[in-house]
């Protein structure tokens, strides 16, 4: 085993599994025989935050923390935060990219346009800096194999092809640190994410003529625990807890779409989709699961 220490970034946004992601690549390390250390910054406690992950490994690690420009891999759950860390990565190493963008409320400049100060996907701003990339659409590839929440195992599936790490350790890993009964999709999704290619780079969608709604709200009433954070948030009074528990949509015609609702929610329970010429009618611009 090699003397030589190296160093791994996971970075995201609070919500996104970061902290588990890291948690099962640690692991996976132990397995591996390293020595390892872990240290990780939680940003904000719910959605929304940026969080990050440091991993060091070798035959012996005194510091956690990973210096600017040594990481072998950063493991960017969202695009921004890859911009954001990309610092970190060494000449000659990697960056794994998830296409998703969560853009924070203080990212919209007008309060009835929502026009987005957020960077666009963009794989030439890593060109200059001479490492590999590899860009993925993490949430797309678990929504096909049934849970969207196991995004995270994506990406650590695309991870493991720069990382010299057997994947029975990988899987091992994955196995011991998933939610119970979580395990087999999370295995589906590592070994996809093994085998993803490149992802197709989204247009920018044109800029909204002013307030164009209503929105359409898509709450997922079997993932929904009735928290009431969403309903607290929401600056339009959209929402509400009801006495049994379940959240329910009082005035969608008054969302803007700033989308708060869906960046805060801990269960991936709520979707805002932006009016298109296919937005539904007003009566029909609410769905529930569950």
């Amino acid at each position: 085993m090699t003397t030589e220490t190296k160093g791994l970034i996971l970075a995201g946004v609070g919500g996104q599994g970061v902290i588990l992601a890291s948690m099962i690549v640690a692991d996976a390390l132990v397995r591996a025989g390293h020595d390892v250390k872990q240290s990780e910054v939680h940003g904000m406690a719910q959605r929304g935050g940026s969080v990050f992950s440091h991993i060091r490994w070798g035959a012996g690690v005194d510091s956690p923390l990973v210096g600017q420009g040594t990481a072998e891999v950063l493991a960017a759950f969202e695009w921004a935060e890859a911009i954001r860390s990309v610092g970190y990565v060494r000449e000659g190493g990697a960056v794994v990219a998830d296409l998703r963008t969560i853009v924070p409320p203080g990212a919209c400049q007008d309060r009835r346009s929502w026009r987005r100060g957020y960077p666009d996907v963009d794989p030439e701003l890593f060109l200059g800096r001479r490492v590999k990339s590899r860009l993925i659409d993490a949430a797309a590839t678990a929504s096909e194999l049934g849970n969207v929440r196991a995004a995270n195992s994506v990406i650590l599936g695309a991870v493991a092809a720069f990382l010299d790490i057997e994947r029975r350790h990988w899987e091992e890993a994955i196995e011991a640190m998933v939610p119970p009964g979580t395990a087999e999709v999370n295995l589906a999704a590592f070994r996809a994410g093994s085998e993803a290619s490149d992802a197709r780079i989204p247009g920018r969608a044109p800029e909204p003529r002013g307030y164009a709604g209503p929105h359409l709200i898509d709450i997922r009433h079997d993932w929904c625990k009735g928290c009431d954070i969403c309903s607290r948030v929401c600056p339009e009074f959209c929402l509400e807890v009801d006495p049994r528990g379940r959240l329910e949509i009082v005035d969608h015609q008054a969302c803007t779409g700033c989308r708060l609702c869906e960046l805060l929610c801990p269960d991936f329970a709520i979707s805002v989709t932006a009016p298109t010429e296919q937005t539904p009618k007003p009566s029909e611009a609410v769905t529930n699961h569950g």
